[in-house]
């Protein structure tokens, strides 16, 4: 069953209505408790709680901006609240410990609103000192982050228009720099701790670029259970895996690259190497539509993982892969911690504020006039209803550096499939 959240156009809606309203009235609360109590917002906090509800992608985003925060109090001082859902990427970076992530369940709306209150009584008893919200789009964490009753409480704030309209309700209110990097900007949020609130929104700080992500490491009877499954659906004799993965999330549908290009990218790649094989990937409720791709491409070389797999499992097909190609979604910055070579194809949004920061991730972005066109300026909203951005990245371009991305890794193969290490 599909869960709540993948509901996007309602999310939006009740975030866009009722969010707007619970971020004023919450506002007005603030501002007369206010005048009888004063949060110590100016000092080091003790403990960080997180709030990253959606994205998986966004999630190894804030990588960097993790990792500073337990430098900065411990990682058993720091807790993240997001949607069950989003969980399994924040316990394979392994940075915050399993027992302080805070799960809202989304299989309905019921269990979604008893899930978060029971979320948020947990996170009062916690006595947070610090709440960090790096949402650039949705209000209501911004509400979650003041009701979390931290004195200090951070995110991106809309000073002119920069984003969409969230309240006055954090302590730290930093701008919502469409202009940084996402990973950058969400490291900005933690190095934001510390330093007086009434400064802002100037804040002379340059975020650093940050560490590598960790490669994902999987156990060896994992590895083997994959390597069973590809050698049942792989001719013995073929020892290339290219991956395509045809779908993008609902969250902005502006991002597909058209379906008929990936099934003539594969008949391409099958006929330029005799040694090679395709996998196409999706989840439980594409496998219809990508087992149709499969039988379209009418190879025994092609075939479907869609559903096949859980999402641990498909890292494992990664590392065991050569080349990924992937619309603009979360595939495209996971697949990052395994060494796979990743072509990421961009369109509404550009790669140069939301591409995965690692030198395996080859980014396809053709900028145009109009692109990027959502961003944190216009709340992800667009008027466009003709994805030209996208139509204009190739079957050919794309093709050849895919064959350019083989023909590199066949001059490094001990460099290759670390996870299997």
């Amino acid at each position: 069953m599909a869960r709540f959240s993948s509901n996007v156009k309602l999310l939006q809606q009740v975030d866009g209505t009722l969010g707007v309203l619970a971020c004023f009235i919450a506002t007005q609360l603030r501002r007369l408790l206010d005048v009888f109590q004063r949060g110590e917002s100016g000092r080091e906090p003790k403990n960080i709680l997180f709030i990253k509800l959606a994205e998986q992608g966004s999630t190894v985003l804030a990588h960097e901006a993790i990792r500073q925060a337990v430098a900065k109090v411990g990682a058993k001082n720091v807790y993240f609240l997001l949607f069950e859902e989003n969980r399994f990427i924040l316990d394979l970076m392994q940075l915050v410990p399993r027992e302080n992530v805070l799960v809202i369940r989304t299989r309905s709306p019921r269990e979604m609103m008893t899930s978060g209150l029971s979320c948020l009584l947990q996170i009062r008893r916690l006595k947070i000192d610090a709440c960090i919200d790096m949402e650039f789009f949705a209000r209501l964490t911004s509400v979650l982050a003041w009701l979390s009753g931290a004195p200090t409480r951070v995110g991106f704030h809309a000073f002119f228009g920069e984003g969409p309209y969230r309240g006055d309700l954090f302590t730290h209110r930093v701008l919502n720099n469409a202009h940084l990097h996402a990973s950058r900007a969400f490291t900005s949020l933690v190095m934001a701790l510390g330093n007086a609130s009434a400064n802002f929104p100037t804040f002379p700080v340059v975020p650093p670029t940050g560490e590598a992500l960790p490669f994902f490491k999987p156990e060896a009877d994992e590895i083997r259970v994959m390597e069973t499954l590809l050698k049942s659906l792989i001719p013995t004799d073929k020892k290339r895996l290219v991956l395509l993965n045809a779908n993008a999330s609902d969250l902005l549908p502006l991002r597909r690259w058209e379906e008929t290009n990936y099934l003539a990218l594969a008949k391409r790649l099958l006929a330029e190497f005799d040694d090679l094989c395709i996998g196409f990937t999706g989840a439980p409720e594409e496998q219809a539509k990508t087992d149709e791709l499969v039988r379209a491409v009418g190879s025994t070389r092609c075939f479907s993982l869609a559903g096949k797999t859980t999402l641990r499992q498909l890292l494992i097909i990664y590392g065991l892969a050569d080349v990924l190609v992937t619309n603009d979604s979360g595939p495209a910055h996971f697949a990052t911690m395994t060494p796979i070579d990743v072509v990421a194809l961009f369109g509404p949004e550009t790669p140069l504020l939301f591409g995965a920061d690692s030198p395996r991730n080859h980014a396809l972005w053709a900028g145009i006039a109009c692109s990027p066109c959502v961003n944190a300026l216009n709340n992800r909203q667009t008027t466009c209803r003709n994805n030209v951005c996208m139509q204009m990245i190739t079957v050919e371009q794309v093709f050849t550096t895919v064959c350019q991305l083989i023909h590199d890794r066949n001059q490094r193969p001990e460099q290759l499939h670390h996870t299997q290490d």
